[in-house]
This record gives structure tokens, C-alpha cells and sequence, in this order.
């Protein structure tokens, strides 16, 4: 089995939506970034990429790249699970926090949750995303940025 933990903040600007997990939330304000700044779904990318030692997202999709301007992070995401499955593994679960102060994420959660699970090809029940607000104290309390935080389990395909 391999772990792997996956990180990753942007910016809020002024228009929605919020596009988070590969989903359209309703808000007045949206994640800014070079490629499409979903936060989840980047931090999923980062631990699965480090769960099967294969590096990060910006090493696969750099910044600096203008292929990657507005990319959509859903086939970032498919992309880098690939690269996970030619290296010899398959996803048993994932487990993620999304800290944003606003909009209330548990309405849009299983919509989230099933997204995630598509992209990956996987079931909805391997898909573990929750939210916490930011308390109103630091840059995700005063609706600066989002942050999403994953942990992803790995297991080889074959021995």
C-alpha cells in the first residue's frame, strides 16, 4: 500500500461561480489560477501523484506552460491517474478537507463526491470529502483563498 498527501491553495477573485471537484458551485466569487485553480481536484492530483512517488502537478502540468492556461483540472487529474495505473497501481480511497469560509460545501458534497469518482472511474464510497470553514481568521477566514487537502491510498494492481 502507498500513502501519498496532496495540498494546494488559490486565490478567490471577484465573479462566480466557484468551480470545486470538478463541480460549478453557485457564489459570487471564483478560484483564480493559471489553469482552472480547482483547488480539490488539484491536491487529489498531488497525493496520488506522491502516493506512487511520480512527482507533483506542476512537474506534469507547469504554470509556465501556455498549454496549461485554463486547463481543465479534471483531465489533469485523469491524466495523472494514468501515469499512477502505467506505474503499477490503483486508487482504494482518497480523504479530503476543503477549508473555504464560504459558500457551505454540504450541499454540494455528494455531487462532488460522484464527479470525483468519475473522472477517476471509481465508485462514489472510495471518495471521502469534507469542508471546515476558516473560523473567520486567516486568509480562508477572510475569503482570501481556498484550501483543500487530500490523503490518497494506493494499493500495486499485481505482486
Amino acid at each position: 500500500m502507498r500513502v501519498g498527501i496532496g495540498h494546494d491553495t488559490h486565490r478567490l477573485g471577484q465573479g462566480g461561480p466557484l468551480r470545486l471537484g470538478g463541480v460549478e458551485i453557485p457564489h459570487d466569487r471564483h478560484l483564480v489560477g493559471h489553469s482552472d485553480a480547482d483547488v480539490l481536484l488539484h491536491a487529489i492530483t498531488d497525493a496520488m501523484l506522491g502516493a506512487a512517488a511520480l512527482g507533483d502537478i506542476g512537474e506534469l502540468f507547469p504554470d509556465n506552460d501556455p498549454a496549461n492556461r485554463g486547463r481543465d483540472s479534471a483531465d489533469m487529474l485523469r491524466r495523472a491517474y494514468e501515469r499512477v495505473q502505467q506505474a503499477g497501481y490503483k486508487l482504494v480511497n482518497l480523504d479530503c478537507v476543503v477549508l473555504a469560509q464560504k459558500p457551505k460545501f454540504l450541499p454540494y458534497r455528494d455531487a462532488v463526491r460522484a464527479r470525483i469518482a468519475e473522472i477517476l472511474g471509481a465508485d462514489p464510497s472510495q471518495i471521502g470529502v469534507k469542508a471546515k470553514t476558516g473560523e473567520s481568521v486567516g486568509i480562508v477566514g477572510r475569503e482570501e483563498a481556498v484550501v483543500a487537502e487530500c490523503v490518497a491510498l494506493l494499493e500495486p494492481t499485481s505482486k
